[in-house]
C-alpha cells in the first residue's frame, strides 16, 4: 500500500459556449493501481470506489444528452519494485449513450495490479472524445495516489488548456501528509476525506457540476450599495483558457431585482462589465446546485457636453481620460454614463480645451458648457509659414500651424485674444515676419487681409 493515500477527482472540460442544451460526455478515468488493494475503513479502497461509482452510474441512467465512457490505468501489468509499466492505461468502454451498465460490469472485473501513470492517462484521455462542435467533454479522474511515473500532471493540464480544455479539479485526501497537499494545487481544490461518506458527497458534487447549470445573479451596486445599476453589457470568459462563454445585457426584472441567468458551474469565470471605463472581476466561482450572487461596485453618473449658444462645429469630440488612460471619445451635444469618479477632459476645439479633475457623481449629471466659437477670415495672398497663437497670460499657445501652402481661408476658433505670425515663402529674412493681434468673440466674424 502506498504511503500517500488519496482520492483525486480532476475535471477537465473541453468546449462549452452558451446556455443552450448540449450533449454532455463524461469519461471516468479510474485508478486500478496496486495501492487500490489497500484498506480504507476496514474495506478495500477498490471495493469502496467501484461500489460508489456504480451507484452513481445507476442514478445517471436514462438522462438525455448524456454519454459516458471508462478509461482504466494500472490494471494490466503487475507492479514490481523498480519496474513499472507507465503505458498501462486503456480505454475500456468507449464514450457512448446508454452504456451505464456496461461500465458498471467492467468496474466489477477490475483487479488492481500496477502503477499510477496519471499524467499519461490524462493525455490519452483527451483523445478519447470524438470531434463534436456542441458537446461538453468532461474527464473525472478517480485515484488514490500521486503521479508515479516521474511525469507532471500539471504540465499536461496546461497543455490541454492551450487546446481549449478547461481544468477544474476536486481532490479528496485521505490521511495525506501536509507537505504533499501542494501536489494538486496546480490543478485543483483540495478536500480532506476522513471516510467514504465524504468521498460519496464529493463525487455527487462533481457529477452535479458536470450535468447541471445553476442560477447566477450579477448585482451592479450603486453608491448606496444597492443593486440598482443596470442596462450594461457583461461578458464572461473562462479564466483559464480566455474563451468567451457568455454575453448578455444586464437587466432588472419586473420587481426591480437583477435578473438571473443559468451558468455552467465548471469554469472559473472572468467578468468584464462594459461600463465606461470597463470593470473586470476575476476568480468568479459558481456554487453548483445553489443560487450564486456576485456583487460588483458600479456606481455611475452622467456627463453631458453643450454649447452656450450656436456652434459651427460639425462634429466636435471630447477625449475622456482616467489615470492617464483614454476611456472614451464623446461627441458634443450628447450624454453618456461613466463610473463615478474623477476624469480629465480634452475638448477638441481650436485651440483645445483641457479640463482636469472633473468629478462625475453617482446618479447625477455633470454638465460641461463651453462658449460658442467665432470665425476668422484670413487672406494672405501668398504661400508661407507661421501660425495662429492664443495669447494666455503673456504666453503664446499654438492653435494652428501653417504649412508651406497658402493659409488663406476660414477658421473656427474659440473666443479669446490671438496673434497671427506669418512670413511668406518668398521672403528669406526674419524681419519680413508679420505679426497681427486680433480678438475672436462667440458668433462673430473677424477678417484679416495681408495682401
Amino acid at each position: 500500500m502506498k504511503q500517500l493515500q488519496l482520492i483525486a477527482i480532476l475535471i477537465l472540460s473541453l468546449t462549452f459556449a452558451g446556455a443552450e442544451a448540449q450533449t454532455t460526455r463524461i469519461l471516468f478515468v479510474f485508478d486500478a493501481s496496486n495501492s487500490m488493494n489497500g484498506y480504507w475503513e476496514s474495506e478495500r479502497k477498490i471495493n469502496t470506489a467501484t461500489s460508489l461509482l456504480s451507484q452513481s452510474l445507476e442514478e445517471l441512467y436514462g438522462i438525455e444528452n448524456l454519454e459516458l465512457g471508462l478509461r482504466v490505468y494500472g490494471h494490466q501489468t503487475v507492479h514490481i519494485p523498480g519496474q513499472q509499466d507507465c503505458d498501462d492505461t486503456q480505454l475500456v468502454v468507449p464514450i457512448s449513450s446508454g452504456n451505464n451498465l456496461v461500465i458498471k460490469k467492467e468496474l466489477s472485473r477490475i483487479t488492481p495490479k500496477g502503477t499510477t501513470p496519471i499524467a499519461r492517462s490524462l493525455e490519452k484521455a483527451a483523445g478519447d472524445f470524438t470531434d463534436c462542435e456542441d458537446c461538453r467533454n468532461i474527464i473525472i479522474l478517480i485515484t488514490d495516489g500521486i503521479e508515479a511515473c516521474d511525469e507532471d500532471p500539471c504540465a499536461v493540464s496546461r497543455a490541454l488548456q492551450e487546446k481549449n480544455i478547461i481544468v477544474k479539479p476536486f481532490v479528496i485526501g485521505i490521511g495525506l501528509d501536509e507537505k504533499y497537499k501542494s501536489t494538486f494545487e496546480c490543478v485543483g481544490n483540495y478536500f480532506d476525506a476522513t471516510n467514504k461518506e465524504t468521498f460519496e458527497t464529493v463525487l455527487d458534487i462533481v457529477i452535479t457540476q458536470a450535468l447541471n447549470n445553476t442560477s447566477v445573479q450579477f448585482n451592479l451596486m450603486d453608491d448606496k450599495n444597492e443593486p440598482k445599476e443596470t442596462n450594461v453589457g457583461i461578458s464572461l470568459y473562462d479564466q483559464n483558457t480566455g474563451e468567451n462563454l457568455y454575453n448578455f445585457v444586464h437587466t432588472l426584472n419586473k420587481v426591480g431585482n437583477p435578473d438571473t441567468l443559468s451558468l455552467d458551474p465548471l469554469p472559473t469565470y472572468r467578468a468584464v462589465v462594459h461600463t465606461i471605463p470597463t470593470i473586470e472581476v476575476t476568480d468568479l466561482r459558481v456554487t453548483p446546485g445553489q443560487h450564486t450572487e456576485f456583487d460588483i461596485p458600479a456606481a455611475q453618473g452622467f456627463l453631458k457636453f453643450e454649447f452656450s449658444g450656436r456652434s459651427e462645429y460639425e462634429s466636435l469630440q471630447c477625449i475622456i481620460r482616467r489615470d492617464c488612460d483614454i476611456v472614451h471619445h464623446q461627441p458634443f451635444d450628447s450624454e453618456q454614463r461613466y463610473l463615478a469618479g474623477s476624469y480629465d477632459l480634452e475638448i477638441l476645439t481650436t485651440p483645445r480645451i483641457h479640463l482636469d479633475n472633473v468629478e462625475i457623481k453617482p446618479n447625477d449629471e455633470t454638465r460641461i458648457a463651453i462658449p460658442s466659437p467665432g470665425r476668422l477670415m484670413l487672406n494672405t495672398g501668398t504661400m508661407g509659414f507661421g501660425g495662429i497663437y492664443l495669447i494666455e497670460k503673456n504666453e503664446l499657445i499654438q492653435a494652428i500651424k501653417f504649412d508651406e501652402g497658402d493659409p488663406s481661408g476660414r477658421y473656427i476658433l474659440q473666443p479669446g485674444k490671438y496673434k497671427l505670425i506669418f512670413r511668406s515663402r518668398s521672403s528669406n529674412q526674419t524681419l519680413y515676419t508679420i505679426e497681427k493681434e486680433f480678438t475672436i468673440s462667440s458668433g462673430s466674424n473677424t477678417t484679416i487681409n495681408l495682401n
